[in-house]
């Protein structure tokens, strides 16, 4: 009788190192919607993220948790703390936001966003702005539309991976260019994360077929109706999209 298959819940090696810190998790988790550090604990674990991420908000405008109460709900010292600048409107504010979460919590890995009012990524904003992290000390992981040239310049400046706006942030499209990803994907070699618009468990597959290392899940999660359910289910979906790829089943491009 043959033995039972390995478990495979959980990926064995990493896909991504930095500063010493492992991220095993292929998928990502945005927490800024939620006001319940309890929700954010069931949800974090349902996924099995290995990642905590946390911002300022610049404008003070939208409602946050105490970082008391999630680290105390939520164990944070069992996660990989990183910073993200996802409500910064410019460069400059990217940049400020960055150095405020280092100051107050010693975050030097920064997922890096620069979106203007019409929530897409600005390339070139987003490339000078790395560019200055990088030179800061931080590993900066920078938000941008599929564009290979732009996507190369990144990791030339010292990028520590690529992640690439699948569709519009909240849309529940999927991944609308698969063509451009593809593309972009293959102008580099750090690891490339998908995310904005990721909706369903199906175009979180998608997604890992078309080669992403990774991605990044929010609103659809957080406005389920049963958000940690949901959470697990997108887990397994990135792990049956990875273990598809590494049997060589990689889907064909969208017509």
């Amino acid at each position: 009788m043959s033995s039972a298959p390995a478990d495979t819940t959980v990926p064995t090696k990493p896909w991504l190192s930095l500063g010493g810190r492992e991220f095993h998790s292929r998928l990502i988790l945005g927490i800024e919607q939620y006001t319940d550090a309890t929700l954010v604990s069931e949800v974090l674990r349902a996924a099995g993220a290995d990642v905590f991420i946390t911002t300022f908000d610049l404008e003070q405008t939208r409602p946050s948790l105490l970082m008391s109460d999630l680290d105390e709900t939520v164990g944070l010292d069992d996660y990989v703390w990183i910073g993200t600048t996802s409500f910064a409107r410019s460069r400059e504010d990217a940049l400020l936001t960055a150095r405020r979460l280092r100051e107050s919590y010693g975050i030097h890995i920064m997922k890096l966003d620069v979106r203007p009012s019409d929530n897409f990524p600005h390339n070139a904003q987003t490339v000078t702005a790395a560019a200055e992290l990088v030179a800061e000390g931080f590993d900066v992981l920078p938000f941008i539309l599929p564009d290979p040239d732009t996507a190369a310049a990144l990791e030339q400046a010292g990028c520590a991976a690529i992640r690439l706006m699948a569709s519009p942030v909240a849309s529940a499209r999927g991944v609308v260019d698969e063509r451009a990803v593809r593309e972009t994907m293959a102008a580099v070699s750090v690891p490339v994360i998908l995310e904005g618009g990721l909706g369903t468990p199906a175009q979180v597959v998608r997604a890992m077929e078309l080669g992403a290392d990774a991605v990044l899940v929010n609103t659809a999660i957080a406005q389920a109706p049963q958000p940690a359910v949901l959470a697990a289910s997108m887990r397994h979906a990135v792990l049956a999209g990875r273990l598809a790829v590494d049997q060589g089943l990689v889907g064909p491009l969208a017509p």
